[in-house]
């Protein structure tokens, strides 16, 4: 552990948080880096950062307290350091192992290709985890916003993050290109046009289900009802439909006791409304237009009938499964019509990198957007909780952004800690200001009376209401 890092002191009134044998011991006194981000990020941060130290205070009386410690990224960074991202920021984030950040710009020109993405994979934080719910007074484009209540748990490493691209016209594409056609296609009527871009998706069944079983873990921790595994195996049957396939063996073979499967349910649910139905009968039941399909598939459905019957229906028939966390599948473009019409019956997601990207943002948009949407990228030992958003630099340093985004990553922060009298203090304040209408510019022009306030005011206003 160093004393200072890109020549910052680290507070000597603090104490490092540790981690051993997956538990984290976290000190009264926690040392915790910021990095307060980009453009908006200053005003967000600062705003923010009062609003933790208040809800500690108040929470704790004295009794604990946060030692921030800023590390240097982004443009702050390049300007002190020339390096948008030094190795003591990376340095500090492992050494103290829970940090915050806020918006960090991409660099152009050159340069890393995403600070964000390096910082993941430089710790291998590869859970991307992302709640969305609805607070009260919030504008929202749909009549039921109260109805989303999820927690997204996107892979944070593989898939598009895996960043393995070959541009076109480059020898490397090329070469790639003709082995694909001349080797891997031949004898096929596939092709690979040569003038393509070529970008290589990897997903691995140690990335995915290492994912799928932080997912399920959080379900059972904290008392959801249901994992659902979304993909696009329907067509990419072997990176989309391995995923779930692999999900589904973390929940059959790591959690037996505590899941059940879709399929499992419906066959409990048909044998304990008809005692007397033939495996053959519950198989019809659970695969619609089964004999129309080859002896062989049928055969199949009626084993998987049997199979969990024989093993599983002691321990979750009788009703019990209805106990039990439901993991289930679906197709990732459905699943956006899904939480648009059905928002209820979801609850914790668990998805590939690309579908997560796409639908976390989606289901941000149904409870007030990006500006009050929190994230966390998770591994095993580390967290870094940030904003969402982006730096939106024609609005820097004005005093104007909601600083939602920050203020309830650090919700997740606390209550990743272990603080939730904190975590909640927090959430219950800006939900009773948001309530009095008392906001930032971006809810004040869609509520009608509402009083437009500047971050800083927002920030005052929730302390004084927690």
């Amino acid at each position: 552990m160093q004393t200072s890092y890109n020549g910052i002191p680290v507070p000597a009134d603090g104490q490092p948080i540790e981690y051993s044998n997956g538990t984290y011991t976290v000190p009264d006194h926690p040392i915790i880096p910021f990095i307060e981000g980009d453009g908006t990020g200053r005003d967000i941060w600062k705003a923010s950062q009062r609003v933790f130290d208040a809800a500690v205070a108040k929470a704790y009386g004295g009794k604990r307290s946060v030692k921030w410690y800023e590390v240097l990224a982004g443009e702050k960074a390049f300007a002190q350091t020339k390096n948008w991202l030094p190795d003591d920021t990376v340095k500090a984030t492992v050494d103290f192992r829970v940090s915050i950040k806020g918006p960090l710009t991409t660099p152009i020109g050159g340069g890393i290709r995403s600070l964000n993405v390096a910082l993941r994979q430089l710790m291998d934080l590869y859970q991307c985890i992302r709640p969305v719910k609805y607070y009260a007074g919030v504008p929202s484009p749909v009549k039921h916003p109260e109805l989303m209540n999820i927690v997204l748990f996107r892979e944070n490493t593989e898939d598009i993050y895996a960043g393995i691209e070959f541009q076109e016209g480059t020898p490397e594409a090329a070469k790639i290109i003709t082995f694909l056609n001349d080797e891997m296609l031949k004898g096929t009527k596939k092709k690979i046009r040569q003038d393509s871009g070529i970008g290589i998706k990897p997903i691995s069944v140690t990335c995915s289900k290492r994912l799928v079983r932080a997912a399920i873990k959080f379900a059972l921790e904290v008392g959801r009802k249901t994992v659902t595994l979304v993909h696009k195996g329907n067509i990419q049957k072997f990176t989309e439909g391995a995923f779930r396939e692999w999900g589904y063996e973390v929940a059959v073979q790591e959690f037996r006791n505590e899941t059940v499967t879709e399929r499992e349910s419906w066959i409990l649910g048909n044998l304990e409304a008809n005692p007397n139905l033939t495996a053959e009968q519950n198989a019809e039941m659970i695969e619609p237009g089964l004999s129309f399909g080859s002896q062989a598939f049928q055969d199949s459905v009626v084993k998987e009938v049997k199979d969990t019957i024989a093993n599983i229906g002691t321990s979750h028939g009788n009703g019990q499964w209805k106990k039990k966390v439901l993991v289930n599948d679906r197709i990732a473009d459905s699943i956006f019509q899904q939480i648009v019409t059905r928002p209820a019956d979801y609850s914790v997601l668990a998805t590939t990198n690309l579908n997560g990207d796409y639908i976390s943002d989606a289901a941000a948009a149904q409870v007030g957007g990006l500006g009050i949407a929190p994230g966390a990228n998770v591994g095993d030992g580390y967290a870094v909780f940030e904003a969402t958003h982006g730096t939106a630099p024609k609005y820097a340093d004005l005093d104007v952004i909601n600083p939602g985004s920050v203020i309830l990553s650090g919700v997740m922060l606390f209550d990743f800690l272990g603080w939730k009298e904190v975590a909640r203090m927090i959430e219950s304040s800006m939900e009773k200001t948001i309530a009095q209408k008392y906001v930032t510019y971006d809810f004040e022009r869609q509520m009608p009376g509402a009083t437009k306030v500047k971050t800083s005011e927002f920030a005052t206003r929730m302390i004084e209401n927690m």
